[in-house]
Order: C-alpha cells, then structure tokens, then sequence
C-alpha cells in the first residue's frame, strides 16, 4: 500500500512542466579596505601630587569706614596788599594837621568856568577832595585828585593829617583800598579789589583813631572776618580778633580808649573746619549780626557789652555811651528796627522806645543828642512822623508835618545839645533850612532854595554845613555854610561844575 502511494507520487510530479533555468548575472567583487597601520600613542605621565597646605585662619572683615561730608572750601580773600606805592604832594598849608576847622566834600568833576552858570556841566571822571574855610568862599585846597568811575569813597580822621580812600577806575592793578599819610605824602594800596569794603557781603567801613594814626577794618580770612589795625604810614597791621567768628562793623571811640564792634561768637565760636564745635557753612546761614563787643586799645582783652543781638554797626555818642540797633526792617514777615543806648562804664543797656508804639514799628534814621540825653528818630508804621524821646523813651515833641520818606531823614546836633538840624538825605529833601531847640521847638524854617541834606555842625558849634539844592538855576546840588541858627547860608561851590558830595569837618 506504500509501494502504491509513492509511485502515484511521482507520476504525478512527472507529469509537470520544467522551468527554465535562469541566466547568470556577474557579482560584484568587493575591493579590500586599506587597514590603518598602527601609530605610537604618548602614555601620560601622572604629575605629582602636591602636598596640602595650611588653610589660613579665618580674619574678620574690617568694617567700612563712614565717608565724609566735604567741608566747604575757603572763600577766595580780598587779601591785604601794600602795592602801587605813590608820594603825593599834599599842599603845606595841611601836610601837619589842619589848625582851623574846615569843611571835606568831593567833586566830580575838575574847576571849569563857564559864562552861564545855569549850564549844567557833566562828570569827567576825575574825583578831586577839597578842604574849604567855611568864612572864605575860595579857600578851599585840592587834597587829592583821582581817576575813579564809580565814585570816591573817602575816610578822613578829625584831625585831617591822613586818608583812607576806595579807587576804582576799572583796572583789577589800581583797583581797592589806599591810605595817604599827609606828613610823609606817602600812598599805598592795603585792600584790593573792586569792592574792598564789602567783605563776604557785608559793607565794612574803616574807622579811624581820634589821632589818625591807625586805621580799623574788618577783613575777610579762609571762612571768617577778623579786624586789623592798619598804620596810617604803612608800617604794619594787627590782628586784634583772631577768632573764627565773623567779627564785623568797627567804632572807634572819639577818646581813643575803645573799639566797639558786633560779632558772632557767642552763637558761633568759629567757621574753620578744623575747630571743635565749628558752625559748618555748608548747612547753616552766615549771620545777620552778633551781639557787641568792646575792645580794649591798651589791655588788647574784649568783653561783650550786651546779649541783645545787633543788626548793623555800632557808633558812639560820646566816649562813654555807644548806640545799636537790632531788627530788621526789610524782613518781609516780621519787619522791625529797635533802638538801643548802652553806657560802657555802668554797663546799663536800654531800648528807647515810646510805649504806646505798636509791635511792628520801626524807627529809623535816629539821631542822638551828644551828651546822650535825647534822640530824634523817625517812627515808620502806617505813616511816618518824627519824634524826640529823652532816654526814659519819654516823648519832648514831635512833628507830623515833616514828612520825609522812610530812610531819608538826616539830622545833626550842636556839639552842646541845644540845636538840631534836620534835613534829607539821598536825594530826598523837600525842604528848606530847618533847626530845632532841645524841645523840639522851632529856630529857624526857611522855605527852599536851597533845599537841606545831610547837615552837619561844625566842632565848636558855631556853623551848619549841608548839601542844597538850587532848582532854579540847574538842579544841581551846591555845599553850603550857615550860622548855628541856619540863617545866612552860603554857597562854597558855586563856581565848581558836576556834582558835589559833602563828607564833614576836620581839622581844629
């Protein structure tokens, strides 16, 4: 039964059609690969280990120091100098001191004589300082002649043996402060600059000696002001503050024995940086005044003279009584000046004041009566009215119809007490020749021309002196001379052109 399987078996598979056999195709041959040759390797060589080292011990970290505040840098200086040395020939009728009183005024302009005195002539520039005889209408002698542009400034002692004087003729060489010594005729510049009285803002006149022999003046350092004593003949200076406080505003007493002046030190002992407890300007304001001060001339040593705090510079009465004033009457908020009269010997310190015055009165343009006993002051509240008070603020009198405005009162008292003339000042004179007695009561009331400003009494008494103006014949302002009483002026510069500054007597 097998047998008959397996040849049914291939019956059947010889029974089917052959296939064809299939054409050769060629093989690609696959191309040996190029084998690398082995190339040489560098082995690294372990480097040595290096060996620990110390770990250093933690150190504290220093705490930063705090920066500081920079100071303020020093003020640049007027600086003292002793240059443009000159000799002028001081004429010989005054080269040793002036015998007769004789009144010191200015013009600004050469003599020039002119037909028509009624043509006004200009200022040329040339400022020339005359001392006239008040009794001869030509005695008058050409002290100094100067090329200045904005005005001469001139500081003369009693005596009329020196000279302090501001040039300004617009060369920085030339320009500040000269003095003159009439006996020698020698000249110096101490002072330059173009304003060599205003130091760190404030206007510093001089004051002289009573003999003319040293001059006072308040003079900016590195952050302060100091006062100096100057030698008339330029022989050398003395600080006499030397303290880091703005020390300001010098007055020499008339007897010599004194220079009052305001400071700053009790409030602010010093403005230097480098001080314990210095005022840093940086922050705080420079001062507006101080409380004032006495030096001694022969002890050197300083006291303070009052706590009240002074708003400008003091000025004496007589030798023993000195006058201040405190306030401020331009302080928009709270506009004030007080009045104050202090006795150096017995230290007594008042404000003459009436005692109905209202809170914000001021008085202004006070004028004090030599032996200290009354002051004439213009009250400037709602109006304006002139008052004399005596030194218990009393009222001696008053005049509503003197009505000048507010700083251009100026009055003059008698060396005795007994007269006062009362003018303008500034431009502001509306009135003739006015003088009243020690009550307040009328002398003399002459109606203009000329008008009265700025009088002045002569050393004995005995002649008025003031500025006036003529308007009917050019508008110019003339010096003139008067008796005590203000009657019989006359004119002293008639004849000169320009205009005419009066600066007092001297001499005798």
């Amino acid at each position: 039964m097998s047998l008959l399987l397996l040849v049914s078996g291939c019956s059947a598979l010889s029974q089917l059609a052959p296939n064809d056999t299939p054409t050769p195709t060629n093989t690609a041959t696959a191309t040996a690969t190029y084998t690398a040759t082995a190339t040489w390797t560098a082995t690294r060589v372990p480097s040595p280990t290096a060996s620990p080292t110390v770990t250093s011990s933690a150190t504290s970290t220093p705490r930063p120091e705090p920066t500081l505040t920079p100071s303020i840098t020093p003020f640049p200086l007027s600086g003292f100098v002793f240059d443009n040395w000159d000799v002028v020939d001081v004429p010989a009728d005054i080269r040793d001191g002036i015998q007769n009183q004789m009144i010191a005024y200015i013009s600004a302009n050469r003599q020039v004589s002119i037909a028509n005195i009624a043509t006004a002539q200009p200022a040329t520039g040339v400022q020339t300082l005359y001392f006239a005889s008040p009794t001869r209408l030509r005695g008058r002698i050409p002290v100094l002649e100067v090329n200045s542009t904005t005005g001469l400034e001139v500081f003369v002692p009693r005596p009329g043996n020196a000279l302090a004087f501001v040039r300004t003729d617009g060369d920085i060489r030339s320009n500040g402060l000269y003095i003159l010594d009439f006996a020698s005729g020698f000249s110096a510049r101490v002072l330059a600059g173009d304003n060599p009285l205003v130091q760190r803002g404030y206007y510093m006149a001089p004051s002289w000696s009573p003999d003319g022999s040293r001059l006072a003046m308040a003079v900016a350092t590195g952050y302060d002001i100091d006062i100096y004593l100057y030698a008339a003949d330029g022989s050398g200076r003395t600080n006499i503050t030397e303290q880091g406080s703005y020390d300001m505003w010098p007055s020499w007493s008339p007897d010599g024995r004194h220079i009052a002046f305001v400071s700053d030190r009790a409030e602010c002992p010093s403005w230097i940086p480098s001080e314990p407890g210095f005022c840093d300007a940086l922050t705080e304001a420079p001062p507006s005044g101080g409380q004032v001060y006495l030096y001694d001339v022969e002890s050197s040593s300083v006291s303070r003279l009052s706590d009240v705090a002074a708003s400008e510079a003091p000025y004496w009465i007589n030798a023993t009584l000195l006058a201040f004033a405190s306030g401020d009457p331009f302080d928009l908020l709270h506009p004030q000046r007080r009045i104050w009269r202090a006795d150096i010997s017995s230290g007594d310190v008042r404000e003459i004041r009436l005692p109905d015055s209202p809170t914000q009165a001021s008085y202004l343009s006070e004028s004090w009566s030599p032996d200290g006993a009354a002051v004439l002051a213009q009250i400037a509240d709602r109006e304006n009215r002139l008052v004399l008070l005596g030194v218990d603020s009393a009222l001696i009198g008053d005049d509503e119809a003197l009505d000048f405005p507010r700083f251009s009162m100026s009055a003059a008292w008698s060396p005795d007490s007994e007269r006062i003339a009362v003018g303008g000042t500034a431009g502001q004179c509306p009135y003739g020749v006015r003088v009243r007695d020690s009550r307040f009561r009328s002398v003399a009331d002459a109606g203009p021309p000329p008008t009265m400003c700025d009088p002045h009494y002569s050393f004995d008494g005995q002649f008025l002196a003031f500025t006036g103006v003529n308007p009917r014949v050019d508008g110019r302002n003339d010096i003139y001379v008067a008796s005590a009483n203000g009657f019989g002026a006359t004119s002293l510069t008639s004849d000169l052109r320009g205009q005419v500054e009066l600066i007092g007597w001297v001499g005798g």
